[in-house]
């Protein structure tokens, strides 16, 4: 009976070649495209397709698919074929032609890096549209939520429709949404996932416990609420000892037609004034800073308050 070949023969087949040797040094130190690998290799592309195939059947190599290109990398090698790779990519590094190659390679990587420093020399002025075309319009500060502790409990005061509350869920372990509007909640309970926790209330009078939240949110709430000070105090309460609160905000303005058209209770507010609600409240470390404009924005400019519960 005639025994067929075993496949550590055909490994050792594939690296008694001395250019597929040389290829696969170059893909141990970067995943390298076909015609990166000719262009080191100095080889036509059909030569090296071929010899890229060989690797890849044998195990040595793997291959991706990126855009219209293929990918060649050194494959993922057990114990026994490392055995083997090891004193061979050794002695090929130490040939005039392993040697060559690692200057071409270098010489290859460096236009890779150009042609990525082209592109975003041309796109400079436009990359922010073209980025937020790419990924949405929240790709820049949404994986930023994944810096909360994932312990956490939020409260998101005058949580309307629920937009900050389901945006909150992954990171924290629950949220706690309240409004005065049963509308809006409503609305919030179709959307929100099972952490997020939705309750009708006052904010001058909130459905929780003392000590309740690790955080509070009041974001474009409090322009809206009769006594701002009787609302800080509140989230306060439900804060733990060390607990935060975020307040974003209407810096002062003329806008008065806001009173009729919006709703507005309040034309904004100061510095000074936050401060002092704040500091009577029963917080401290308060932080007050003019948040970016956005060109497109037609309301007031906005502040962000942050401040610790005592």
């Amino acid at each position: 009976m005639i025994k067929t070949a075993t496949p550590v023969f055909g490994q050792l087949a594939a690296l008694a070649d001395p250019t597929r040797s040389r290829i696969l040094l170059l893909l141990e130190q970067h995943a390298l495209s076909v015609g990166e690998v000719c262009s080191v290799m100095q080889l036509p592309q059909s030569t090296v397709s071929r010899h890229l195939k060989v690797l890849v059947d044998e195990g040595w190599a793997t291959a991706r698919s990126e855009g219209a290109s293929r990918v060649y990398r050194l494959a993922q090698l057990r114990a026994a074929s490392r055995q083997i790779w090891d004193p061979v990519k050794t002695e090929v590094g130490n040939t005039t032609a392993g040697q060559q190659d690692r200057h071409r390679l270098t010489a290859v990587l460096a236009a890779r890096r150009d042609r990525s420093t082209a592109f975003f020399s041309a796109a400079a002025g436009d990359w922010e549209r073209v980025r937020s075309e790419l990924f949405g319009s929240a790709g820049e500060v949404l994986p930023l939520l994944a810096l909360l502790e994932p312990d956490l409990v939020v409260v998101d005061l005058g949580c309307g429709t629920g937009q900050i509350s389901r945006t909150l869920a992954p990171f924290v372990r629950r949220v706690i949404g309240v409004d005065a509007s049963e509308a809006m909640l409503e609305a919030a309970r179709a959307r929100v996932p099972e952490n997020v926790d939705l309750r009708a209330g006052q904010l001058e009078q909130l459905p929780l416990t003392d000590g309740d939240a690790d955080c509070a949110l009041l974001l474009l709430v409090l322009h809206y609420v009769v006594d701002p000070a009787d609302v800080l105090t509140e989230a306060a309460r439900v804060l733990k000892p060390g607990g935060r609160l975020l307040v974003v905000d209407m810096l002062p303005h003329d806008r008065e037609e806001l009173q009729e058209t919006m709703g507005h209770l309040w034309l904004g507010f100061s510095n000074e004034q936050m401060t002092a609600w704040l500091d009577a409240a029963g917080f401290g470390a308060t932080q007050l800073l003019p948040l970016p404009v956005d060109a497109r924005a037609k309301g007031p400019a906005l502040f962000a308050a942050r401040a610790t519960k005592l």
